[in-house]
């Protein structure tokens, strides 16, 4: 999705709807052909065979991840459940292909099968009662002008204007550089030992390069000058290298092109010389949720990333003719505790323009582009997604995508714009928030709300969807630009009360210990913490910091150092029976930090009646 500064983008299709094939009514055509995407019925009337994807009926349900504690244990359970469906459901139908001679590959990261086959073989797969439905899987040729010689000349500028945007630089100053976090990225292909990349390379251990488990090609023919299932990490383009340095690069001189310098990263070729297909992607997701070795082997889930940067789309002209066609694929690698990054798209500057696979998704963190001026970049895509029929909200975030400077494959450097180089920079972003939070790994739901939350909120003239550009998230910015040294410095409160004796007669005294904690990584300024008694007490005496006014008690705990659980007390006498439960909220009003999660629990106590 990104383009250089010097060259344009041009997709052609030919002849998708042209062929002597046409697809009967329903009153006169086989039920058959209703389950069967009309590309596949073109393409294989016209050339006599095609390739599409067969979607078996079943799909797994992976919806006992949501409850599983660790990324390791997420991604076990739901690669071993959806291998489990694949193997199950999908033996009679690999068995009849075979007999059919038509060359397939079968995939569980969703329940279907790759084909290349003539009509007959894609009648006999739309009729069997197992089969949902058959999709596209076209490859469109992409065209492009020359980049200006002069594109790679540009010099250094220390650390470059999009990373210090984002506040990056800050973070790093506090600690969190994505150390013990894993970036992958599927794109053209990475040059794996580009001065920028090499070091940050998983595969490599500063002597010797090993690329089981950290490569895999998804290109079976052609490949350009990487030629088809490269053995070592290839770009045949360069948008692929271009990506990587923005979240990993730096080269450990003047080219500070990353945003976690310390991460490691890994990588898949979903593209040949800039085209991809459906199957291409699917199969990059599949070796993301448990990677291989070269031969494809012995699938590890603990090898599997962190977050994923996807700066590529899939709009009708390669394949996604049905815009749920990767649905399933995306939401099963989010279930493995994976954060799906994808760039919004190039289609701006109209509403409605979020359009293509994977970004429309909800289960994708789909990202538009900004430039040195917080101003959304023309080209970024807006939303809402009418094209699902969803209305749904997108982008969700928004990062610099103008005039971003990163490697290129041999040993280069280039400025590139598009909401592809957007993408990066909040992959990236997953991997400081990540080190700074490793208890987050695997918690999807919570990198992808701090990183919300924490963002510069951006408002705009524009008015899509109906959802005014004034109000935060909109269908421009989404809920604005990312703020890596926010998300980090967010404080994480928690306000807990415990009480003794417990039971307590009536008459007797009874104390409440209220304890705070922050578990956030930056102290916690001016945290003030209210109990609300119960009106079966009254109140005695409280710690140094604590005052009463009419049933309620403000505890001042000042600054709460992250780690530490700082105590206060306070003492009620209990007047009647009953269960005597106090409420607590805990606020952190500072200049210096940001309040984030705030957390209370009680336990009530009881109050016995004497005989």
């Amino acid at each position: 999705m990104g383009r250089p500064k010097s060259w344009a983008v041009v997709l052609f299709v030919t002849g998708l709807f042209t062929s002597g094939w046409a697809r009967p009514s329903e009153a006169q055509g086989p039920d058959w052909m209703d389950r069967v995407d009309p590309w596949v019925l073109s393409t294989a009337g016209k050339n006599g065979s095609t390739e599409f994807l067969v979607f078996l009926r079943e799909q797994a349900s992976l919806q006992a991840a949501a409850a599983v504690t660790t990324k390791e244990e997420k991604g076990e359970l739901v690669t071993s459940t959806l291998r489990e469906t694949a193997a199950r459901t999908q033996a009679p139908v690999l068995d009849e292909l075979k007999s059919l001679g038509a060359e397939f590959r079968p995939y569980w990261i969703a329940n279907m099968i790759w084909v290349r086959g003539d009509l007959e073989v894609v009648r006999l797969m739309a009729e069997r009662p197992e089969v949902l439905r058959v999709s596209a899987n076209p490859t469109v040729a992409l065209k492009k002008l020359p980049p200006d010689p002069q594109a790679d000349g540009e010099a250094p500028s220390a650390i470059e204007w999009g990373i210090t945007k984002t506040g990056a630089p800050s973070a790093w100053a506090l600690g969190f550089k994505g150390s013990g976090v894993v970036i992958a990225g599927q794109d053209t292909g990475y040059d794996w030992d580009h001065p920028a990349l090499k070091a940050k390379y998983r595969g490599w251990n500063g002597s010797t390069a090993s690329h089981d488990y950290n490569w895999h090609d998804s290109i079976h023919s052609g490949g350009g000058v990487c030629g088809a299932n490269s053995a070592v990490p290839c770009d045949d383009d360069e948008h692929g290298t271009h990506t990587m340095g923005t979240m990993v690069g730096d080269d450990g001189s003047t080219n500070q092109i990353g945003m976690a310098p310390q991460a490691k990263w890994i990588g898949c070729r979903n593209m040949d010389q800039g085209n991809g297909t459906p199957a291409t992607y699917s199969e990059c997701f599949q070796w993301f949720v448990a990677p291989t070795n070269l031969a494809g082997l012995n699938p590890d889930p603990t090898k599997a990333p962190h977050v994923i940067n996807n700066s590529w789309g899939c709009p009708v002209s390669e394949g996604c003719t049905d815009p749920l066609v990767l649905k399933t694929v995306v939401e099963n690698a989010r279930a493995a505790g994976i954060v799906v990054v994808v760039s919004a798209g190039n289609a701006g500057s109209s509403c409605s323009s979020v359009n293509d696979p994977p970004a429309i998704y909800d289960a994708s963190f789909s990202v538009g582009a900004t430039n040195s001026s917080d101003g959304i970049a023309s080209f970024s895509s807006r939303g809402p997604v009418t094209l699902d029929g969803s209305n749904r909200a997108k982008p969700d975030i928004s990062a610099p995508g103008v005039n971003v400077r990163s490697s290129i494959p041999g040993g280069g450097y280039a400025s590139f714009d598009g909401t592809s180089m957007a993408g990066p920079h909040v992959a990236g972003h997953v991997a400081l928030l990540l080190s700074a939070m490793p208890q987050w790994k695997g918690q999807v739901d919570l990198v992808e709300e701090r990183i919300r939350h924490s963002a510069v909120p951006l408002t705009s003239g524009e008015n899509c969807g109906g959802v005014p550009g004034s109000q935060i998230p909109n269908n421009t910015f989404g809920w604005g630009r990312i703020n890596a040294l926010a998300s980090v410095s967010m404080v994480d409160l928690g306000i807990e009360i415990t009480d003794s004796p417990d039971p307590v007669v009536v008459g007797g005294q009874l104390t409440y210990l209220v304890r705070g904690s922050n578990t956030g990584v930056v102290t916690a300024t001016n945290v003030n913490a209210t109990v609300t008694l119960s009106p079966l007490v009254s109140f005695v005496s409280a710690s140094t910091g604590c005052t009463h006014n009419t049933g309620v008690v403000t505890c001042s705990f000042g600054s709460i150092a992250k780690g530490t659980f700082p105590l206060k007390s306070i003492v009620v006498t209990v007047n009647s029976g009953g269960r005597s439960r106090p409420r607590a909220a805990s606020r952190a009003p500072s200049t210096t930090s940001t309040p984030g999660t705030t957390r209370s629990s009680s336990r009530p106590s009881r109050a016995a009646v004497p005989t």
